[in-house]
């Protein structure tokens, strides 16, 4: 029993209430955002859209998404975290609903492009929000839990979607909708405005010109972070993009990949409450290091992998390595960020997700193509370059962090 209390404490503990209460939120925001994985079927089967179409409405989704990561950024610094998160769930929740009872696909195309938006825009004000108020040293704990949250809501939501697409699309919609809106009941109930104003660590007089999404874009140290934050999204995008391909020219069945990934899901359900603990007493660029090359390992393994044994071996291989990076991964962008920037910066590291979800298939499909097999091996070689460039890009990132600590502590330091 002390065993299990001790490892709460260390997985759980000593978290403020306003992050349950934004952990909630996120939850029932991931396990309600079901619809969009049906879009590409919906327009097929119920609307008579040819798959190029379907796909052309898919890809706007993608394009509004980008544009709303960015928009979220910017409004969680000037209007606040709690004021950007309401008004994105509230818009996706009408938009959904609006999407149920459409019929021509000129405005579905419109309002899928809108929801994108709306869907994008919380991810930077949850991970300020965050930040904002959870103190530095249990910030890995948060992250994880937030990681954790995410895909168990994810796996809850292929679930639902599933078992309401079977029954109505209208339906799976609406659902979608009123889960969306139960999300913004709780923000709405629970959760304060956590941005509180600071004076600006990069200061006009300083930089020439007004902190704003320019200093995230032109900071380098911050970039070097994001590429490699890029090349680790590629490597994840494998798994919904290359890796069924390849599975069917092993001669596998669908069957089997949903076997594995099935098996990725489960054990970051079950595993990634164990993570605090486990990487605590090491630098977060040795961790981040040591968990792109678990994931380098894993999917370059498929390179001799031709039948379901050895894809179920890589998976847990290159899920180990998802889990470990996803903590530090999180807490060095909080620790790069200006406090007054904090949002802005989330969004732009966000933008390495749907960015690598373009490459991934794009060149991926062309690798694997012409390469076959040893397409494995150029993207074992991509992580191996990651974990290189996590080593040698940690000590600057500590000195800048470092920089960063010292310049919120001064102006406190001169007042007294």
């Amino acid at each position: 029993m002390r065993g299990l209390r001790r490892w709460w404490d260390d997985t759980a503990g000593g978290l403020p209430a306003t992050f349950w209460y934004l952990w909630s939120g996120l939850l029932i925001n991931r396990a309600g955002a079901f619809a969009l994985l049906f879009l590409s079927l919906y327009l097929t089967a119920a609307r008579g859209a040819p798959p190029s179409l379907a796909g052309l409405v898919v890809g706007a989704y993608g394009i509004g998404g980008a544009a709303g990561t960015l928009l979220g950024g910017v409004l969680a610094d000037r209007w606040g975290r709690r004021a950007t998160l309401l008004a994105a769930h509230l818009a996706a929740a009408g938009l959904m609903a609006a999407l149920a009872f459409t019929t021509h696909l000129a405005v579905i195309a419109v309002l899928a492009t809108l929801v994108g938006v709306a869907h994008s825009m919380p991810s930077p004000a949850f991970v300020a929000a965050i930040v904002d108020v959870v103190p530095e040293a249990r910030r890995s704990r948060a992250f994880n839990l937030q990681f954790w949250a995410f895909n168990l809501g994810m796996a809850v939501a292929s679930l639902l979607a599933g078992i309401l697409a079977e029954a109505s699309f209208t339906a799976l919609f609406l659902v979608d909708a009123a889960a969306t809106l139960a999300a913004a009941v709780v923000i709405a109930l629970k959760v304060p405005e956590t941005l509180t104003r600071r004076p600006a660590l990069t200061p006009r007089a300083v930089t020439g010109r007004r902190p704003g999404l320019h200093t995230a874009l032109t900071d380098r140290t911050f970039l070097v972070f994001v590429g490699l934050t890029f090349l680790l999204a590629v490597l994840t995008m494998q798994t919904s993009t290359i890796m069924p391909l390849a599975m069917r020219e092993d001669g596998l069945r669908p069957a089997a990949y949903g076997l594995v990934v099935a098996l990725g899901g489960a054990l970051i359900v079950v595993g990634q409450l164990f993570v605090p603990r486990l990487i605590e007493p090491y630098r977060k660029s040795t961790v981040l290091a040591v968990s792109t090359a678990l994931m380098a390992l894993g999917f370059g393994t498929l390179t001799v992998a031709d039948g379901l044994p050895l894809y179920l071996g890589a998976v847990v291989v290159w899920t180990a390595g998802q889990m470990l990076a996803a903590p530090p991964n999180a807490q060095i962008n909080a620790d790069l960020a200006p406090p007054e920037l904090r949002a802005r910066y989330q969004s732009v590291f966000y933008l390495t997700f749907p960015a690598a979800s373009f490459v991934a298939p794009a060149l991926g499909g062309l690798s694997l193509e012409h390469l076959g097999e040893r397409h494995w091996l150029v993207v074992g070689a991509l992580g191996l370059l990651a974990a290189a460039g996590h080593l040698l890009a940690g000590p600057p990132r500590e000195r800048r962090v470092a920089a960063l600590r010292a310049a919120a502590v001064e102006p406190v330091t001169s007042a007294r």
